[in-house]
């Protein structure tokens, strides 16, 4: 089932001011149990892990920064 173009706002609003954070709690405390890599590694994990995150919700995010596509086109002419 396809979420709205609403719905998809507000997902992404709870994504990225909750789990987000989430997020990245988890992949510190993650890394901080390896003991401290070097910085390479703790920079290629991080970039790894901020790659990671995104790929389940892309579909979420997708088109949220246009305008509604649902939305009359009298809107627009105002």
């Amino acid at each position: 089932m396809a979420l709205s173009y609403k719905a998809r706002r507000r997902w992404s609003l709870v994504i990225l001011l909750i789990g987000l954070p989430l997020y990245i709690m988890v992949a510190v405390t993650l890394v901080n149990m390896l003991d401290r890599p070097s910085v390479l590694v703790e920079l290629a994990i991080y970039v790894g892990l901020g790659f990671l995150w995104a790929l389940p919700f892309r579909f979420v995010f997708r088109g949220v920064g246009q305008a509604d596509p649902e939305a009359r086109e009298d809107d627009d002419n105002r």
